[in-house]
């Protein structure tokens, strides 16, 4: 710590590090330049870094170099069950690995607060035309998943420093905004901006608040939760010029759609991304957390906003204490964090956005980045009056129609936290209601709010039952479709689907459409605003031309258009203005954390593990295969792909079908098939997650070839015998083999959700390396806290140019370096052996050292009982 730099807070008893005064020393003025994350990051470095080393990190900062590693100390770990609860599992693990080397497993505990908020786990068995279906979804989960409660209830009590907000209070990026940010961390006596890494991509949610907030894997957030420093080097900062206003009828969410279409155009892939100009003080806290919210689908790490008197309130808004509230403004103000003095910063980058552009979007099909702008749909080939008349003709003949919309969802924390996106939507229902128009009866529709004040509004509005009238009635209050927990469609619906071979799509409001994603049975994915999801509700068909073809015939007998029942923007203000109050969230969140009070006595340090558990295992890191050497030796191409492989090909979250690797291993264990529940669930044991490694049915291994044709499925060909097999039938035979694995792949790979069993997949599997065109940042530190070794093929060089077909072997060979070049030697079946370049992504001295560790635990538990045996 600093203390030359510790000073009073004017006004408040506290004291804050003055980051400016120690820029300013280095280079006179320089903190007017900087951006507000590298502020943020002086501060931190300036509070927490070591006396002799800070002047060296602090110039980093202020001349933009990127030849050392700096630490990041952020102030808590945010986590939802899935990744909060296998993060747990590990370190569960860990205890048990330490005491068995001799060590005290209680002493492993987290050292900086970790919140756990159960949110991922519920499907929508139910949906929201059933009144009862909250009850029922929370029961059905409660009865899947009391294996994973019990152990996420022995780890509030056995470890310090873990809080948990138990299942169906919300998403925790709503609560993480709405409750648990204060944006002003207090400590000891000291104010200092509030910083949190979470184990899920979408962590950049409260951004919009100016608090930094990345998403990280669970591996690197076991990281910081043991106490380490997330080091880094000085990512790009981009800053994004927004001017202008949204036109009218205009959502946050069409905002968003078009921003990540255009930011993923400009690669900011990496980058911390920083919105500011008219445009951007112009928007609510609600509209800056949708596209704050929406970051990893453009590929940045963060996407801050200033904090501004839009900051202010917001935070009176959502019922914060007066007194924080106050604290918030002056330190920003005080300290050099507030939107006015940051006029003068400078970017590398600076981009220009201008919101007036923005028409209504959608985004698909298929990735969240494709923007649809709606007037586009026929175009595209999306709506086509020739398949729009043939569905109509379907129907009645009381067939579902091709292009049928079977799920239509308003769910996910993008929209949801944004009172305007929903008061939207309900207004929508209910001009849509008054003309008479109802839903189609195969269309499956919910509404799964991430905060309880959602209900609290519409109640107030006098508009919950318009959308329940609709089928939009509550379902849960959690991430639900998006992280595709949609549960199970009626069975004669999906019945018809498989015998008719219907091309059937879903439609959400959420953040992610992967195909295979949101429902096994939905071939493609839209996203789309609320008032939009509830709108394709109503027109039953993806062939529908949403802005001009007619939705219905009213009482008087006229046609009904979507912009005769969409609401103006003057009725969404002023009901948003009426309806939305701070007793609402205080009504909600002022129980929910005084209920979090320790109870009951603490329990034994190391958790009795169930055998018979298909939901928590003792978790296997420290023994066989993965505690030896790594050799990079002649190594066998697991699979070939091409670009844009996401986490959901690599480790699907969604419902496990009985004839997949993982059913068939559930049913073996004695589990119903109505009883799987999602592979996401199943993330504590590694016996049913490993089954789960690129078990995704529209991944394409260009390995996989039949009689000439690259196959779709998880499919994989082993080798050297040339089998085509199910993907889980070739990692069983390679793993008996003990055969030492690779990936090679295209541009962008890992993108999507910030899963660690994307990378501990593939590590059990025997994966040493994988060699891609690109990465995504998340997925890449997930396998080097695994111990897998990213490469990148350089420039003009890819598995094509190379003619990679998957029949060779592969060595790695070099002194592995941060951005080292190292060699890939390539031997061909015709015994050729060539020698290719590729850049070790391996980016910082600490990678390199949990890289050779042989991952994030590993490293700890060398480091752990070391540091015993000095002591002793």
């Amino acid at each position: 710590m600093n203390t030359d730099y510790r000073k009073p807070l004017p006004g408040t008893g506290l004291d804050y590090f003055d980051a400016r005064a120690a820029v300013n020393a280095i280079a006179p003025g320089a903190w007017d330049r900087l951006s507000y994350t590298a502020r943020v990051h002086a501060e931190n470095l300036v509070r927490r870094a070591e006396p002799e080393k800070l002047q060296d990190y602090l110039r980093q900062l202020v001349e933009n170099r990127r030849d050392m590693d700096f630490p990041w100390f952020p102030v808590r770990v945010v986590c939802h069950d899935i990744l909060g609860q296998t993060a747990l599992v590990d370190l569960a693990g860990l205890r048990d690995a330490i005491a068995e080397q001799g060590g005290d497993p209680a002493a492993v505990n987290p050292v900086v607060p970790v919140q756990l908020i159960v949110d991922h786990s519920l499907a929508v068995e139910c949906g929201g035309d059933d009144p009862d279906a909250f009850r029922k979804n929370r029961a059905i989960e409660d009865r899947r998943n009391e294996d994973r409660f019990h152990f996420i209830e022995w780890t509030r009590r056995a470890f310090d420093n873990v809080d948990v907000i138990p299942a169906g209070n919300g998403i925790m990026h709503q609560i993480n905004l709405e409750k648990m940010s204060p944006v002003v961390y207090v400590h000891d006596g000291v104010a200092f901006p509030d910083t949190c890494v979470g184990t899920d991509s979408h962590t950049p949610h409260v951004d919009a608040l100016g608090v930094i907030a990345v998403g990280v894997g669970g591996l690197e957030a076991e990281n910081v939760m043991l106490g380490r420093a997330s080091w880094m080097r000085l990512p790009e900062i981009v800053g994004v010029r927004l001017t202008g206003r949204r036109q009218p009828g205009i959502t946050a969410t069409d905002i968003v759609l078009a921003l990540t279409e255009f930011l993923r155009k400009e690669r900011v892939v990496g980058a911390y991304v920083e919105f500011f100009g008219e445009g951007a003080e112009s928007l609510s806290i609600g509209d800056r957390a949708t596209i704050s919210n929406m970051c990893p689908e453009y590929g940045a790490t963060a996407a801050l906003f200033y904090i501004d008197n839009q900051t202010i309130d917001y935070l009176r808004l959502t019922g914060r204490d007066e007194a924080q509230v106050r604290l918030v403004e002056t330190y920003a103000k005080t300290a050099g964090f507030w939107a006015d003095s940051l006029q003068s910063a400078q970017y590398e980058r600076v981009l220009e956005f201008d919101l007036s552009s923005v028409v209504r979007n959608m985004a698909g099909p298929s990735n969240p980045h494709r923007r649809l702008p709606v007037h586009a749909l026929r175009e595209r080939g999306i709506a086509d009056a020739a398949l729009l008349e043939q569905a109509r003709a379907q129907e009645a003949q009381g067939q579902m129609p091709d292009g049928a919309v079977i799920i239509a969802a308003i769910t996910s924390c993008t929209n949801t936290s944004n009172p305007r996106n929903v008061i939207a939507a309900a207004l929508l229902a209910r001009n849509a209601n008054a003309r008479g128009l109802t839903r189609k009866p195969w269309v499956k529709t919910s509404l799964a709010p991430g905060s309880k004040a959602v209900e609290l509004y519409l109640q107030q509005a006098d508009l919950l039952g318009e959308l329940q009238k609709l089928g939009f009635g509550i379902v849960a209050f959690a991430c639900t479709t998006c992280n595709g927990m949609s549960g199970a469609l009626h069975p004669a619906i999906q019945q018809e689907i498989i015998d008719r071979d219907l091309y059937t799509v879903a439609v959400l409001s959420g953040n992610r459409n992967f195909d295979g994603r949101i429902h096994p049975y939905a071939k493609q994915a839209f996203l789309a605003s609320p008032p939009l999801v509830v709108a394709y509700a109503i027109a039953g068909t993806i062939r529908f031309d949403i802005e001009q073809d007619v939705l219905g015939i009213d009482g008087d007998g006229q046609q009904v258009r979507l912009r005769d029942i969409w609401p103006s923007d003057e009725e969404i203000d002023a009901i948003v203005a009426k309806a939305v109050k701070p007793e609402q969230f205080r009504k909600v969140y002022e129980p929910m954390f005084a209920a979090r009070v320790e109870t009951g006595e603490k329990v034994s340090p190391r958790y009795a593990w169930r055998p018979q558990s298909t939901y928590i295992r003792r978790p296997p890191y420290w023994e066989g295969a993965l505690a030896g050497e790594r050799t990079l030796r002649g190594m066998r191409a697991l699979a070939v792909l091409g670009d844009n492989i996401t986490t959901d090909h690599l480790s699907p979250s969604n419902a496990i079908l009985p004839d997949s690797a993982a059913g068939e291993y559930l049913a073996k264990m004695g589990l119903p098939p109505e009883d799987f529940n999602s592979y996401a669930t199943h993330r504590g044991d590694h016996l049913t997650a490993q089954r789960a490694t690129f078990a995704n049915p529209k991944l394409i291994n260009e390995m996989a070839v039949v009689d000439g044709e690259v196959k779709q499925g998880s499919l994989a060909r082993l080798e050297p015998e040339g089998k085509v097999m199910r993907m889980w039938e070739v990692i069983e035979t390679y793993m008996q083999r003990k055969q030492p694995l690779i990936i090679i792949a295209g541009a962008d790979y890992g993108q999507g959700s910030s899963r660690d069993w994307a990378a501990k997949g593939v590590r059990l599997a025997g994966v040493e390396a994988i060699v891609a065109e690109g990465f995504e940042r998340i997925h890449r530190t997930n396998l080097i806290g695994m111990g897998v070794l990213p490469l990148q093929f350089k420039p003009g060089t890819t598995r094509k140019t190379l003619g990679i077909d998957g029949s060779e072997t592969f060595d790695v060979v070099g002194t592995r370096a941060p951005g080292a070049t190292l060699t890939l030697r390539i031997h061909r079946r015709s015994g050729e052996a060539i020698d290719v370049p590729v850049t070790c992504r391996l980016d910082s001295d600490e990678e390199v050292s949990v890289y050779e560790a042989g991952g994030v635990l590993q490293r700890f538990a060398q480091d752990f009982l070391e540091a015993n045996k000095a002591m002793a």
